[in-house]
């Protein structure tokens, strides 16, 4: 570790910050995710998804010794809290009805990415430590009501609790690959039920005509992302709501992050009906290329999807079958389904905590948050009790 006095500076945009330098520090991390590289942030803000006009406001919280970057996280001041899966309105209506102002408050996160992984970059324990003491500091010193760092990884866990932050847990669900050669390998290791249940479903989308093509990296062409916000936007709009993130958004992963994402298009009567995305953190064939995180252990993430017509079962086919397949020909060891959804268990996706930590500057309500978490642990732990007794999973 480089040598003398810790400076700290806050930029309001990535864009000023060297991006060799993050991703270096990023990729030194024991639970980096491509969600966290410098080109994924900036295209975030660069694409108007997450800026201040959509209640995102950027700081990029630095720490520099002798020059180097040794510490850094992005920080969002935030008036809301949407697009964030870790869910506080009940504090924000309790700050309320109490004649006080919850917003802004400070996030530090993925903005729309419930993605466990390092979101306090450091070059080591004590200056994850030092980060998240300048942080808390600063929210107070700008009047913020309370610093949120949410899906931490344990390592940002264990710096937040040493310096008094609140935990919380919450639930997700994920695939682990166990050496599987095929997807009858993977449903082999599954009860009755459950592999019956599966191959009615996959039949339900065959017979219907259906078949897809698997595209990754710059096989993607504009005319497939195209095609594909066509279908993510379609989603959000069936809910009454506008997309999170922008067409040029994904021009900027097209460009800069093409070998994060793969892609896979349904189709019917030689046209395309619906399509779903996933990312990938790292797999053999991409080692030492841009998307090498040096992880342990390769991971893709549940994302995106949408159809712009109904078929029995695509939407299972779609973002749960064709991964995981695609998954196992390729050694994935995990596939991470994102926030909620218990109905994924029943696709073999298992229930595993996530995390996140809490500081909020008034003492009375600290220590009122604090008791909820305390029954709310409680009964998140026999929540995740009661799912793991449901496993799909033949027993041994």
């Amino acid at each position: 570790m480089a040598e003398g006095a810790i400076i700290t500076r806050v930029f309001n945009t990535v864009l000023d910050i060297d991006a060799s330098a993050w991703n270096q520090l990023l990729a030194a991390q024991p639970h980096a995710t491509p969600f966290m590289r410098h080109e994924y942030l900036a295209a975030l803000h660069t694409s108007a998804s997450a800026t201040a006009a959509t209640g995102w406001a950027p700081q990029f919280f630095t720490l520099w010794q002798a020059g180097v970057l040794v510490a850094a996280c992005p920080v969002y001041i935030k008036d809301h809290s949407y697009g964030e899966y870790v869910f506080d309105h009940a504090w924000a209506n309790a700050y309320h009805a109490h004649g006080l102002a919850y917003y802004p408050k400070a996030v530090v996160a993925v903005p729309f990415t419930p993605v466990p992984g390092a979101r306090l970059l450091a070059r080591d324990a004590t200056l994850r430590r030092a980060l998240v003491a300048a942080l808390r500091d600063w929210c107070a010193g700008q009047g913020l009501s309370s610093l949120h760092v949410l899906f931490a990884s344990d390592g940002d866990l264990i710096a937040c609790t040493a310096e008094g932050l609140l935990q919380r847990h919450t639930v997700q669900f994920h695939w682990r690959n166990a050496d599987y050669t095929d997807f009858e390998h993977f449903l082999a290791s599954l009860t009755q039920e459950k592999r019956k249940k599966i191959r009615q479903e996959r039949r339900r989308v065959t017979e219907a005509g259906v078949t897809f093509r698997w595209l990754r990296g710059a096989d993607i062409t504009p005319a497939d992302w195209d095609f594909f916000y066509r279908c993510y936007e379609r989603t959000y709009l069936e809910h009454g709501n506008l997309p999170y993130l922008s067409r040029a958004f994904f021009a900027h992963m097209h460009s800069d992050m093409a070998e994060t994402w793969v892609l896979f298009i349904a189709e019917r009567a030689g046209r395309a009906i619906a399509s779903s995305l996933i990312a990938v953190s790292a797999d053999p064939a991409s080692a030492g290329g841009q998307n090498d995180l040096k992880s342990p252990t390769p991971i893709a993430y549940g994302r995106y999807w949408g159809a712009l017509e109904r078929v029995d079962c695509l939407h299972f086919e779609a973002c749960y079958y064709q991964p995981l397949q695609w998954c196992i020909a390729h050694g994935i060891q995990r596939f991470e389904g994102g926030a909620q959804g218990e109905h994924k268990m029943a696709r073999a996706l298992l229930p595993v905590p996530a995390h996140s930590a809490h500081w909020l500057a008034h003492p009375a309500f600290a220590d009122a948050v604090d008791r909820f978490l305390e029954r709310e642990s409680t009964g998140v732990a026999q929540y995740l009790e009661h799912l793991q007794s449901r496993s799909p999973l033949k027993q041994p």
